[in-house]
């Protein structure tokens, strides 16, 4: 038996003498990284947010098996932010879906969320209707047709089934059940109720795909209702997708348990304290990348040579040599070359020690 085949369903309950401390222990990180970004300075602060929701939007999109164009992504969210970042790269319809739907739900945190504006997410997610090759609803909730609807984790051949979900019959009365509740009053800690929704919204899955883009959606923008601030400085994404094992395995103990739903929640306290934990790297690379600029803000600098630099402080993945400088930057070898060796000779890049075919440079060390 299934969670939501139990007739208490869905008056889940938890044990908060056991979830006392670790809420408490989020609460506290939660404060303290926010007092930390508000000393950083508007400008600075642009900068962390832009880092976090790009690698939101790409890590949610990585748990359902799917890669998006990391430059792509930046570019979509820096312009919906209305920041200036240089070299902006168009996007795609579906890393403008996954963008749109990300920031509507942290940005307007504060608005209800109703039926129409899931299904407004839905169709974002979802730009040409399908999902891979296969033709989707979108923009209403799943029909019998795409029953029985099952929840999956694991490559093609090896997937593994972790519960079914409510039959379609049910979901208009559940969602409705749902948003009521989500809209309504609460003594529920605002933190607690962030698990409480994502548990909710992914045990009546309504949509035939896109169950957990939406569900992790959700869960930012009741995260932003208990800060009171659209300004996202930690990634609960990330870090899910950095323990997808334990995530799916959890789901799937309290799918097959009771309506105490203790562990989930015990569960998703400490993930999301792991979460805030990990915004200390970016609160690093935000500022890192700051000193930099100002390192060589006297520097002459092309809008290849820009762009470049932009992408090794974004953390440029293997060793950067003219080849990749051209290929990156569209342009000839010679000219690659030209623009590296300026690059090395006003003490921007240097060389590392391994020459010949294998020559390879990195930024220069701030002193």
């Amino acid at each position: 038996m299934y969670i939501h085949e139990r007739e208490d369903w869905p008056d889940v309950h938890w044990n908060i003498e056991k979830l006392v401390e670790p809420l408490a222990s989020v609460r506290y990180r939660q404060g303290s990284l926010i007092g930390q970004m508000q000393g950083l300075g508007f400008r600075l602060r642009q900068e962390a947010v832009l880092e976090t929701l790009t690698k939101d939007v790409l890590k949610t999109s990585e748990i359902e098996g799917e890669k998006l164009d990391a430059e792509q992504v930046r570019s979509s969210v820096a312009r919906r932010l209305g920041l200036d970042i240089g070299g902006l790269k168009s996007a795609d319809r579906n890393v403008e879906g996954v963008v749109e739907m990300m920031l509507d739900a942290t940005s307007h945190y504060d608005r209800p969320l109703t039926d129409e504006r899931l299904f407004g997410w839905h169709a974002a997610l979802f730009p040409t209707g399908r999902s891979g090759m296969t033709r989707i609803k979108t923009g209403t909730w799943r029909d019998e047709r795409a029953e029985p609807m099952q929840v999956v984790s694991g490559a093609i051949g090896r997937e593994r089934v972790h519960f079914e979900a409510p039959k379609a019959e049910r979901l208009k009365k559940e969602m409705a059940a749902y948003l009521k509740w989500f809209e309504g009053e609460c003594a529920t800690d605002p933190v607690l109720k962030a698990g409480h929704a994502h548990l909710w919204f992914v045990t009546i899955h309504p949509f035939e795909d896109g169950n957990g883009r939406i569900a992790r959606a959700i869960t930012d923008m009741v995260l932003a209702r208990s800060e009171s601030s659209s300004q996202r400085f930690y990634s609960m994404s990330a870090q899910i997708k950095l323990e997808h094992r334990e995530y799916y395995e959890i789901l799937e103990s309290t799918q097959r348990g009771s309506t105490d739903v203790t562990e989930w929640m015990r569960w998703f306290l400490d993930c999301l304290g792991r979460a805030i934990d990990g915004a200390q790297l970016t609160l690093k690379a935000v500022i890192d990348k700051a000193r930099f600029w100002e390192r060589i803000k006297g520097v002459q600098l092309n809008e290849r040579q820009r762009s470049l630099i932009n992408r090794l402080l974004d953390g440029f993945e293997g060793k950067l040599t003219s080849s990749k400088y051209a290929q990156l930057a569209k342009c000839s070898q010679d000219t690659a070359h030209r623009d590296i060796q300026a690059l090395v000779e006003r003490g921007v890049l240097v060389q590392n020690p391994e020459g010949g075919r294998s020559t390879s440079y990195s930024l220069a060390p701030v002193k």
